[in-house]
């Protein structure tokens, strides 16, 4: 894992080796909405999310005076290596008609690019260090929705407002609330998605170098981007820019309520646990919400007191679950393990 010091030296390192470029609601816990679900759906009318049908995000301008970076804890240590790669490319330009070396990798010489620059710089790596991330930890991808739908099927997509439609409410790993509106702070290695309308299509995508503050307190994300407008370069984006529209991220860092409908890794690691607990038969190990889940979901919250069973897997009904699973291998002789 790669500590803050030594993140922050490789930055420091291509900073000067290279020069920059100019769902329906879900409900929490007795199945009404908290305090904390009122206020995140307040949150909805705030100022910088009242426009749709945007164009092209428009970065910020270079601050006069540096951001400071935002500490984001061990990373993995592919992270470094992935940025390494992608600033390697910065001030690459497009040819005639978008023409570009990451659309020809894609097979879409003419494509528009930021995905496929995303996509090849990950390749990349992988062909550089024998890493693994390739349809892993990332994406191949280049139409409209389909990283997004990735990182959602896969339980690691966070919504800027904390709320993934289809499904409900997430929070962050561990916490005792659901997430509020721009809580989460991205971290190095993480995608960038942007949405320039209302029905949250996904537009454009860059990839999160590291998060700062700007002198004022702001949340800045700072980014290496392809296609924008036509080059490859640095760029920083305000976290609340109301084009942002959430993140596909680089570790497993958000939980998210589940219901009927509802599918992937994480849909199935609901089913595991359930089983295992002896609520769901191992035929229904599916990955799918279905009829059968529910039904073992709601026979799980009737074990928990004060709890309305609704057969919802919101944020108190997966806690609970996660902890009895934790609790029973505690308990089984044969998970222990003697050190010499």
């Amino acid at each position: 894992m790669l500590s803050i010091r030594a993140f922050a030296l490789l930055c420091i390192v291509v900073l000067v080796m290279v020069s920059p470029c100019a769902c329906a609601l879900a409900t929490d816990a007795d199945g009404g909405i908290t305090a904390l679900a009122a206020q995140n759906e307040a949150n909805e009318n705030g100022d910088d999310d009242s426009a749709a049908d945007l164009p092209m995000p428009e970065a910020e301008e270079p601050p006069e005076q540096a951001d400071t970076p935002i500490d984001p804890g061990e990373l993995p240590d592919f992270v470094p290596l992935l940025l390494a790669v992608a600033a390697a490319e910065i001030g690459y330009t497009e040819g005639a008609n978008n023409l570009t070396k990451y659309g020809e990798w894609a097979g879409d010489p003419n494509a528009q690019w930021c995905a496929e620059f995303v996509c090849w710089s990950v390749d990349q790596t992988d062909q550089l260090y024998q890493t693994t991330l390739l349809e892993s930890i990332y994406p191949n991808y280049s139409s409209q929705n389909t990283g997004r739908d990735w990182f959602i099927k896969r339980g690691r997509f966070v919504y800027r407002r904390g709320n993934c439609p289809g499904w409900g409410y997430q929070w962050l790993r561990g916490a005792d609330h659901i997430l509020r509106k721009n809580e989460y702070i991205p971290r190095p290695g993480d995608l960038m998605f942007f949405s320039y309308n209302a029905a949250g299509d996904t537009e454009h995508v860059a990839l999160v170098e590291y998060s700062a503050y700007d002198a004022q307190g702001n949340v800045m994300v700072h980014v290496i981007e392809g296609n924008n407008p036509s080059s490859v370069q640095r760029n920083r984006y305000a976290l609340n820019n109301s084009q942002v529209l959430g993140f596909g991220t680089a570790q497993d860092v958000v939980d998210t309520t589940m219901r009927s409908g509802c599918v992937g890794d994480k849909v199935l690691q609901l089913q595991q646990w359930l089983h295992r607990l002896g609520f769901l038969e191992e035929q229904h190990l599916t990955g799918s919400f279905g009829s059968n889940t529910r039904a073992a979901v709601v026979a799980y919250q009737q074990t928990m007191e004060g709890k309305t069973a609704n057969g919802l897997a919101d944020r108190v009904t997966q806690q609970a679950i996660e902890a009895a699973i934790i609790q029973l291998d505690f308990e089984t002789p044969e998970n222990w393990l003697v050190a010499d």
